[in-house]
């Protein structure tokens, strides 16, 4: 199959070129660039002076943790962005490998029941993939909570040493599998104590295999700055690829943030430290996370028998945090969808409670702890310049719902609109020139996971790409393959589960 896309302004080539270019493509590759007049393919597109860049990718997602591209293989909200490749086992939890072929790690955000597990390894889950129809590219880390939990289920204990030799066989065979690397989810109660020796001991493996080490800090609050001067320390130190997982600032902790932000942007060059930001004010957050910490332990069931306990229910509601109630709304309510889209105010007045936190509570037991709400706490002034940073990708931290989705959900901005966001405050805010801005979306993040052949508009690459006019898309193009076009999804699959090699 051949594709022939004239007429394009070509940004994020591997040169740059002179007023409008045509490009051809055979079957998943960029076969010509030049101006081809009078050629002829299966599908002519005519980009009537449009940008063509590079699909974008980003380099957060959660469609994995939801499990939504099981259910929305189509995984539309991202290729109405223009994204064309996305990354998941974010946060400490992936989808394999699995000891035990369950998926405890993930059951803060989906329902493990939704999927049939037939894959224990690496290697087993991404052929499972291959089989599966796919829209966009994937690629995984593995998770260190995924790999810890199976070995000490919901204990808050260091491991032994047997017990980390077992991690690391199991994390060398995910590398040589195709994992792209590690990712930590150092804020959760299971490894939030992790300690240091554990960190360095895994990632001096990450690194020999030329992986990423991604890291959900330890906190985002008062604590903000040791938590990234421990991570910086470990990209110093073992000399590791690493990425910080959605470093945003948290209202309330704006003075933590800045100081942070400058420790970040003043490391030197030879330090491949990068962390991922989105323009949006609001977390989407699983709502167990608005427990105390201390009270976030032992898994779903056991969390939310805690606050019936009537010994421990006084304790959790004084531990629990001062909420903006018309600011939390809630985002997904599995078997109450009657409630999605209400605000935590909303609650307490249906169930005529005049504490906010007894409304909370109240949610957590109808929901069964299950679900997640969309929270505003970003402070967007210095959103925008973590944006701004040349250290900054740009990442929803996000899954894709689909728009047949069986059970009711609310989207955020960032599911929706968090690159084609981007392209705007690029157009009207002049935040970056064009070119930096995307290459902070395509080159760079590429060259940080090793993703080759994809990241650049070169002859021999793969034709992952995206036609846009300011921050509008106007068809997006996965492996050779137009899978949207004006808004519309083409109904095709030619993603791929994408598998890092080491050089």
């Amino acid at each position: 199959m051949t594709l022939l896309i004239k007429n394009v302004q070509i940004v994020g080539g591997e040169k740059e070129f002179s007023g409008p270019m045509d490009v051809f493509v055979n079957n998943d590759t960029i076969s010509a660039i030049g101006k081809f007049p009078n050629k002829k393919a299966n599908t002519i597109l005519d980009g009537q002076g449009a940008y063509l860049s590079p699909g974008f990718i980003d380099v957060d997602t959660a469609s994995d943790h939801y499990l939504t591209f099981f259910d929305h293989p189509s995984q539309e909200d991202f290729l109405k962005q223009g994204v064309t490749t996305i990354m998941g086992g974010m946060c400490g939890s992936s989808l394999a490998p699995l000891a035990y072929g369950t998926l405890e790690s993930i059951q803060k955000w989906g329902d493990p029941g939704r999927v049939n597990v037939n894959w224990h390894t690496v290697n087993e889950f991404l052929r499972v993939l291959d089989k599966k129809p796919l829209a966009v590219n994937f690629g995984t880390l593995a998770g260190h909570s995924t790999i810890r939990r199976a070995l000490v289920g919901e204990a808050l204990r260091e491991l032994t040493k047997n017990e980390i030799n077992v991690f690391a066989r199991s994390l060398e065979e995910s590398l040589k599998e195709g994992a792209f690397g590690m990712s930590t989810g150092l804020s959760y109660v299971h490894t939030k104590n992790t300690p240091a020796l554990e960190l360095n001991f895994f990632t001096d493996i990450v690194e020999r295999f030329r992986g990423v080490y991604a890291t959900h800090l330890r906190d985002n609050m008062t604590e903000l700055l040791p938590a990234v001067e421990e991570t910086i320390r470990i990209a110093t130190e073992r000399k590791v690829k690493t990425l910080i997982s959605h470093f945003m600032p948290i209202l309330g902790a704006e003075e933590h943030y800045e100081k942070a932000l400058a420790l970040v942007n003043n490391l030197p060059d030879d330090i491949d430290l990068r962390f991922d930001a989105y323009p949006s004010s609001s977390s989407l957050l699983p709502i167990y996370t608005f427990l105390p910490l201390w009270a976030q332990n032992g898994g779903v069931k056991i969390m939310l028998n805690n606050t019936k306990d009537e010994w421990l229910l006084a304790r959790i509601k004084k531990d629990m945090p001062s909420l903006a109630e018309n600011d939390f709304i809630i985002a997904t309510a599995p078997g109450s969808d009657f409630l999605v889209g209400k605000s935590l105010r909303d609650i307490k007045q249906m169930y005529g409670l005049r504490d906010g936190r007894d409304a909370l509570l109240k949610l957590m037991a109808t929901i069964n702890m299950k679900g997640s709400v969309l929270y505003k706490n970003v402070n967007s002034a210095l959103a925008l310049k973590a944006i701004a940073s040349p250290r900054s990708f740009i990442a929803s931290n996000a899954p894709s719902f689909g728009r047949d989705a069986k059970r009711k959900q609310l989207k955020s901005e960032r599911t929706t609109s968090t690159f084609t966001k981007f392209l705007s405050l690029v157009e009207n805010e002049h935040i970056m020139p064009l070119a930096e801005a995307i290459a902070k979306i395509t080159r760079e993040p590429a060259k940080m996971f090793d993703l080759k052949g994809r990241g650049v508009i070169k002859e021999g690459n793969f034709a992952d790409l995206v036609c846009f006019r300011g921050d509008e898309v106007r068809f997006t193009v996965v492996n050779g393959a137009v899978v949207e076009n004006d808004g519309e999804f083409q109904n095709k699959f030619p993603g791929k589960a994408l598998r890092h090699k080491a050089a």
